[in-house]
This record gives C-alpha cells, structure tokens and sequence, in this order.
C-alpha cells in the first residue's frame, strides 16, 4: 500500500484534470491503492468552496467511472477532496497555502501535480521553494511536470536550469501518460520475456518497423495552445519517440527505474541527426482540410476557432529516422500521427525480410506475403503475428494467417494511464517518467525538422478529413513495396 501524502492539484478545475486526473483518483480509491492519509487538494482561481469542487468532481467522475459509481467509495473518495483558491502567479498564495496544509495537519509527503501551461512551470516551482514547501526535512517532495517540456532543445535546457534551483532530478517527475499504458509495458514484456524474439530482433530479419497514431478528432478547444505546437511537437517528440525507444532499446541490466532510462536514452542518442539538407526527404507535414469524419461533415483546420488563417501548422507529421547502431544499421523506422483520419489507433507495426529464397513463388500468382507483428495499443488493446500457411487443398496454395490475442481486460482488471503514473508518483517509482537527458535527446531528434519547418511559411500541403493523411508522405519510404500500415489486418493502405 503507497504511504501516506498529500497530493496538490494545480490547474485542477482544467481539462486534463476533470477527464483524466479525478477519474484515476476515483478509481484508485474503488480498486482500495490508497491509504486513508492520502488528501487531494485542489488548486483553481474559481471562487469555491469544499462543497462546490466535490460536487463538481462528481459530475465529472460519474460518466468516466468504470461499472458506475457506488456510495460507499464515492463517501470515501470524497472525504479525501479539499479546494483552495490561489493565483499561481502569486508568490503570498504559496504562503497561505502553505499554512492552509499544515492547518488540517495533513501528511508531510508531498505531491505536487502542475497541470498547468508550459509557462507555468518554472514560476509556480520558483514560488513553491521560495515558501518551502520543496524543503524535503521533514518528509518528501515530488512535483510532476505535463507535457510538454520546453519548446525545442534551447528552452528545455532554460527551464531544466530554473528548476535546478529548487528541485533535484530524483524531485522531477517528467509525465508521460503514453508510458503507463498497458500495452506500451507489454511491448517490454514481449520482447525481453520471450527468448524465441531476440534472434530476430535486428537488422538481419526486420525489414522496417512503423508507429502510428491516429486521431479522429480536430484540435477542439485546444486551438490556442495546438496553433504554437503542432503534431511534431505535441505527438511525436513527446510520446511517440518513447514508443520507439521501447520497440528498439537493448535489454536493460534490470527493470529498475535507473537502468530502463539508460536504455532509453542511449537508443534516442544513437538516432542519426537529420541534416538540413535532408529534412524534405525524411520528414513531411499536412493539415487537415475539409471533409468527413464517421459520416459528419467537419471544417479545415484553418476554419477551427481560435486558429491563425494563414497558419502552416502541421496536424499530421511523419518521419523517417535509423538507429546508428549495430542492431539497427540500415533499418528505417517510420513514425506518423494526424488528426481527423478514419478512426483512433494506436499501432507498432514490425514487417520481416522476405525469406531469402521463395520456394513457392512459382506455384502461386500472388506474391508471398511477408510476416508482420503488430501491436495494438489502443483502444484496441492486441498482438498479432500474421504468419504464411498452406491453405487446405491438394496443392501448394499459400495464404496469410495471423495469431492473435486481445489483451484488454475487464471492468476488474483494466485501468487507465494515469492510474498508475499517480501511484507511481506515491510510491516514488520513476521507471515510466521522463529523465531530462531523454528529454533533450528526443529535442535532439526533431529540432532540425522544427527549424526547417518554421522558415517555410509560404505553403503546407493538406489532406481530407477522414482520410488516412497526403499522399506525399509516402515518398518517406525506401522502397516501393513498403507502405504505410493503419490497419490490424493485413492490407496496407
């Protein structure tokens, strides 16, 4: 059972906060993760009270809660709830909320959850050591830090120094709720779990390997933030270059927090730096235009409010990266994400050389298909190894087959992200959080791209909403039998 703490929600009557944070708050409380001296106090600017904030933690909740909600662990889950009003941008507030938790004699244990803008970051850790409540004397201090983290390579570094003033890096707990899924943990599993996949599992036999996220949804109401961002920075530097460093890390010394990390970052280290000269070849960016999406008419990007109309940021972005290393020498990886495609979907897509003779090539009109492993990581939550056979008949006929197993459990068993990653926290495990040197190695990555792109303000290509993104992204490929996979049947798109 975690120990006891004090949990400080800043930016608590946000977004994030009432569709993710409450809701895993909740669920640890029915699941009974949390001893009875964990308190969740609320930060937000809105003139509340206690009574106020539970009700309106109930009303978010209620839809979320997974086999509804029962009395009995909404009184306890409630118990723990506390509201206080402060502007974070003001340093006498630190104060005051200082003496509020020390008031109610609540747990020394400390966590300081910022789900606030990237701006924040630095002011509201500066005004929470200026009033000591970082001081670690007489219990610990931990502050989780959303996404993103920096802007490119320079501000990141510019914030890691402001931070340092008051936070040790064992303090820091850089979010990344991609990391707390259960399906990214399971592509660990798989791969250091089996012995039969290692063998395979470089250059000789994998001909490329592809990550994909996929939305079917616009930018909302997050237009103002996703208009300074876009899908390179939003996507791919944050979440989808962790996929990669998962799919392609050596075994670490251990599954200690320490040792993954190393194995992180030394895998994002050995990508080979995009030069300026490459970009077009390896990197391509769209926004969506209008369209259908699941049989609605939806407006362009460049319509949505609170978008600049002569704006060229990018809602899909792709690359093309190789590991220069000596398990991956030569092997392209192919990393893309859109907003408003066909459907939501996660995937890590792995094809296989060919056998290196096709003995039945000649007995068949259609050319053998190579194996695949995809892995499913939402929503549908699956492995699938597509294999070929012989079909059933007298002849030598092939055909493609697939193992497949779902892996999504039930209402009892499954959980979200950030269920984890706030119990993690508790427990001071940072194995799924971000170190800063795998920060600015994945900076590293894309700033290249994000310099090239920010000096072409003239035109970017677009793609129909409900469409699986432009055509032009597929000059990224090396050959012209690779294609890009969005699907957990075999047929590419």
């Amino acid at each position: 059972m975690p120990e006891a703490c004090t949990y400080v929600v800043f930016g608590a009557t946000g977004n994030l906060s009432m569709t993710k944070l409450m809701p895993a708050f909740y669920h640890l409380e029915k699941h009974n993760r949390l001893t009875d001296e964990v308190k969740i106090l609320a930060i937000g600017r809105r003139d509340w009270d206690r009574d106020e904030w539970i009700e309106t933690v109930k009303e978010a909740v209620m839809p979320k809660a997974r086999g509804g909600i029962t009395d009995e662990v909404c009184d306890r889950f409630c118990s723990r709830l506390d509201y206080f009003k402060m502007d974070i941008l003001n340093a006498q507030d630190y104060l005051k909320l200082k003496e509020h938790i020390e008031a109610n004699n609540w747990p020394n244990n400390m966590a300081f959850y910022l789900s606030l803008g990237p701006d924040q970051f630095a002011p509201a850790v500066e005004h929470l050591g200026e009033a000591k409540l970082l001081r670690e004397d007489s219990g610990w201090r931990r502050v989780v830090l959303e996404k993103p983290f920096g802007y490119d390579a320079e501000s990141a570094k510019q914030l890691q120094k402001r931070l340092n003033k008051y936070l040790d890096e064992e303090q820091t707990y850089r979010i990344d709720h991609y990391l707390g899924k259960g399906m990214v943990q399971n592509l660990m599993v798989f791969r250091f779990a089996n012995l039969m996949m290692e063998p395979l599992w470089n250059r000789n036999y994998i001909d490329h390997i592809q990550i994909t996220h996929a939305e079917d949804k616009p930018v909302g109401t997050r237009a103002g933030y996703y208009d300074t961002s876009g899908a390179m920075r939003d996507m791919i530097q944050s979440h989808l270059l962790q996929l990669l460093a998962l799919v392609a890390m050596e075994p670490p010394a251990s599954m200690e927090a320490e040792a993954l990390r190393n194995e992180k970052v030394k895998l994002l280290q050995s990508v080979r730096p995009i030069l300026k000269k490459n970009v077009h070849n390896q990197a391509y960016r769209a926004q969506y235009a209008e369209g259908s999406v699941n049989g609605e008419q939806v407006p362009a990007y460049l319509q949505e409010p609170g978008v600049d109309k002569n704006s060229v940021t990018e809602t899909y972005a792709a690359l093309k990266l190789y590991i220069d290393n000596w398990r991956w020498a030569g092997v392209p990886f192919y990393i893309q994400t859109g907003k408003n495609m066909p459907k939501n979907r996660t995937i890590v897509a792995i094809r296989f050389k060919h056998p290196p003779k096709q003995f039945f090539r000649d007995s068949q009109v259609k050319k053998m298909e190579p194996n695949w492993i995809v892995f499913g990581i939402q929503p549908e939550e699956s492995i699938r190894i597509e294999l070929t056979a012989k079909q059933p008949g007298l002849e030598i006929m092939t055909e493609q087959t697939s193992l497949d197993a779902t892996l999504k459990g039930d209402v009892d068993t499954s959980y979200d992200a950030y269920e984890e990653l706030l119990l993690d926290v508790i427990k001071g495990d940072r194995s799924l959080f971000l170190r800063y040197d795998e920060v600015k190695a994945a900076w590293t990555v894309v700033d290249p791209i994000l310099q090239a792109w920010s000096s072409e303000t003239a035109y970017i290509d677009t793609y129909p909403s409900g469409s699986w993104g432009p055509e032009g992204a597929k000059k990224l490929f090396d050959h012209p039998e690779q294609c890009w996979r969005y699907h957990y049947t075999p047929e590419c798109a």
